[in-house]
Parts: C-alpha cells; structure tokens; sequence
C-alpha cells in the first residue's frame, strides 16, 4: 500500500464512520478499486477504525469527562445508569468479537456483491427511520439490548454501525439527540478493546502487507477527516435528513453488486 492509498482510505475511513453510510463496507469497496489485498491489509483497518475513535473521544471529549466524574461519586445517579445502559449494548459485539473474530475477518475479503447487498440493507434500515416517532426522552435497559444486537450485525462490510444503531433507536421511540450520542459512546470500548487485542496478539506487527509510514497517514487521515464528519453527522440526526443517505447507500450497494457480478463472470 502506497502513502498516497493510505491517504485515500484514511480519509474514506473517517468521512464514514460516522456518517450512516457503512464506513467497512465503503474500506472494502476502496481497497477493491486500488487493488489492494483486502486480506493483508486487516492491521490498516484496524489502525483507522482506531482513529475514528480518537476522534469521538475528541468531540465527546465533555460527555466523556462528565461520566467518568460521576461514576466515581459511587452512586446509582443518572451518569451511572447511562454507563450501564452502554456496557450492556456492548454485550453482543464483545461476544462476536471474542468467540467469532475469525468468521467475521472472512467477510473481509473484497467480495464487492456481498457488501454491495449488505449496503441494501443499510439503505433499507435508514428508509424506514421515517417510520419513526421521537416521543421517549430515555434510552432504557432493553433498548440499550436491541441497539446492541444492531451494533452486532453491523460487524458485516457494507451494514452501517451508526446506520443501525440510530436507526433502531429511532425506531423504538427514542429522541434523536439521545441516540445519536449513545450511537456514537457505545462504539468506544469495543474497537479499543479489539485494537489492544490485536496488538497483544502480535497480529498487527505480524502482518506484512502495510507499511508504519502508510499505517500512520491512514491513521491521521481517519482521525482529522472524522472530527468534521462526527460533528456534521450529530447535525444531519438531528435535523432527520437521513432519507438521502438511505437514497446514496442504494445506490452505491446496486453499483457494487453490478461491478462484482460482472468480475465474477469475467
């Protein structure tokens, strides 16, 4: 991978990490197009999805600081109710992570028809958000449960993290505002957790396909690009303009099974 492809992924990375637009799905496609080997570059994608965390700990840098700061009063109040609602959708996607990490690194692959199809499934979730009333003000226990299956399922290429778990907040009732913070903190430990094992596993330095000048300008891209799309996408939730991205993911998921079906049979 040269520095000038790192560029591109990274910057491809952190733009769609938070907006609903699928950012593994959209990696995948972009590895595909420059022709890079989407099954020696896992330590890149891990590094920029490290980025993009950076990032939101950047913008919920207050939030952040607010419930760490509470949770050490030692009391049930409501900074220490959100912070179990969030370790519990963090259940399903540890699981996944613990138990599964091999299966789910096999989706990974470059297989534009299956993240073309999963891109589908996005545009289909954000279209169905209009669906949606925001009349709840809390996120409650079994919704954090349900928000975190979604967050699961979007382990897949082309299944939008932020896409599914906003949605399904939306759908279930809950305010816009509320979910798209809880969308965004939920995130955090998981893919730290997945960047400390992969380091501790030796897996990243033992992968030989990106370089450490590549993997740092992926990283930089990913973290400055993802500062102005975490901002812009808390923006567009809140205005409830997710209709377009439902429209774009549509499209780009029907142009990406075209062109993978047309591979396949060449």
């Amino acid at each position: 991978m040269s520095w000038l492809e790192a560029l591109i992924l990274g910057i491809l990375q952190g733009l769609t990490e938070f907006l609903p637009v699928s950012s593994s799905g959209h990696l995948e496609l972009g590895k595909a197009i420059l022709g890079i080997d989407a099954e020696h570059s896992l330590a890149f994608t891990v590094v920029v999805h490290g980025a993009t965390v950076l990032s939101t700990i950047i913008v919920f840098r207050k939030d952040i600081w607010d419930l760490i700061r509470d949770l050490f009063k030692f009391q049930w109040n409501d900074s220490t109710r959100y912070i179990a609602k969030l370790l519990v959708s963090m259940i399903p996607v540890l699981f996944l992570g613990l138990f599964f990490k091999d299966q789910i690194e096999s989706f990974f692959t470059g297989n534009t028809v299956f993240v073309g199809s999963m891109l589908i499934v996005t545009a289909i979730l954000l279209a169905l958000t209009y669906l949606s009333k925001s009349n709840r003000r809390k996120i409650n226990f079994p919704d954090a449960v349900i928000i975190g299956i979604a967050q699961a399922f979007a382990v897949l290429p082309g299944i939008s993290r932020s896409g599914a778990t906003i949605s399904t907040g939306l759908l279930l009732g809950n305010k816009r505002e509320f979910i798209t913070r809880f969308s965004f903190l939920m995130v955090l430990i998981p893919i730290i957790g997945a960047n400390l094992k992969d380091i501790a596993d030796g897996d990243m330095l033992a992968e030989g396909g990106v370089s450490i000048p590549a993997l740092l300008i992926g990283f930089f891209a990913a973290f400055i690009a993802g500062l102005f799309a975490c901002k812009w996408m808390i923006g567009i939730v809140k205005k409830g303009n997710l209709i377009y991205f439902a429209v774009y993911c549509m499209i780009i998921g029907l142009i990406a099974i075209f062109i993978g079906s047309g591979q396949s049979i060449l």
